[in-house]
């Protein structure tokens, strides 16, 4: 299926490793350009490299005339001022015009809500709930004057079915989860702007190996044990992937998807035991 979407430009936050670059990975295959962004400079030089080499792989396998997507890499501190202008301002990039915006950013440390203090929680309420609307602040008007635009929030299924260790999360994305259901069915619905949330379950990054690191150390048991006993727990019987994650926020970007705004997708192997 073509998405149409090639062409277009693309900004992905969190995009040196795990989900946020299978997003952007699944984007520079439908041939869009990308702007990616991390803290790491090297682990995003890294990643850009890759995908340098995946849009050219993608342009000769469908025989593409042209040029291969551009790949852009700012490395900067996103939940910052200073990083959202060097976003904006990277020499080669759109500027504001960004067409597709994937709003990604770490989930704050685990922990018992008794021992956490106000600095704690504005920090993750900055970083996982004001930076995304920051970001749609700052692009989504553009797009509606241009006609076409696609928001997609990397948030967790923690706002589905929260975790009780996983406090500061809940809260912050369940925040940016009430605006985006406001903002998605204002005036910019009407004019081919959707902004949509996707919650992923357990894939099988970096942050879920340091998750189940932890937990077998503290119960003592083998890290392939712990990994047993959670994918025993999901009814596709696995963890997901960084790709697959990637193919779902592509389509979401999609103009095949210009009916879907203001919706919440979870992505966890039907862990979720709810009918809602």
């Amino acid at each position: 299926m073509d998405l149409g979407i090639a062409g277009k430009w693309a900004l992905v936050c969190g995009a040196s490793k795990g989900l946020g670059y299978g997003c952007a990975q699944a984007l520079v295959r439908e041939g869009v350009n990308v702007v990616i962004n991390a803290r790491n400079d090297e682990a995003l030089s890294q990643a850009a490299t890759r995908l340098i080499a995946e849009g050219a792989t993608a342009t000769s396998a469908i025989g593409q005339k042209g040029a291969s997507p551009q790949v852009l890499a700012v490395a900067a501190d996103i939940t910052t001022p200073e990083g959202r202008a060097a976003v904006f301002s990277v020499a080669g990039g759109p500027g504001r015009d960004f067409d597709i915006v994937v709003t990604n950013a770490g989930g704050p440390p685990t922990g018992d809500f008794r021992d956490w203090n106000r600095d704690a929680w504005i920090k993750a309420v900055d970083a996982n709930m004001l930076t995304p609307i920051e970001l749609i602040q700052a692009t989504v008007d553009g797009m509606a004057a241009r006609g076409f635009g696609r928001i997609v929030n990397i948030t967790s299924s923690a706002v589905k079915a929260p975790i009780d260790i996983l406090g500061l999360s809940n809260g912050a994305r369940s925040g940016l989860t009430g605006f985006v259901a406001g903002v998605s069915r204002s005036k910019v619905a009407a004019r081919g702007v959707t902004i949509n949330n996707l919650l992923p379950g357990k894939f099988d990054t970096d942050r879920l190996a340091a998750t189940v690191n932890a937990a077998a150390s503290k119960a003592g048991k083998s890290v392939q044990d712990v990994r047993s006993a959670q994918q025993a727990q999901i009814p596709a019987g696995r963890y997901g992937t960084a790709e697959e994650f990637g193919a779902i926020c592509a389509f979401l970007c999609s103009v095949q998807a210009g009916y879907m705004t203001g919706q919440n997708v979870l992505a966890d192997g039907g862990a979720y035991p709810g009918t809602f």
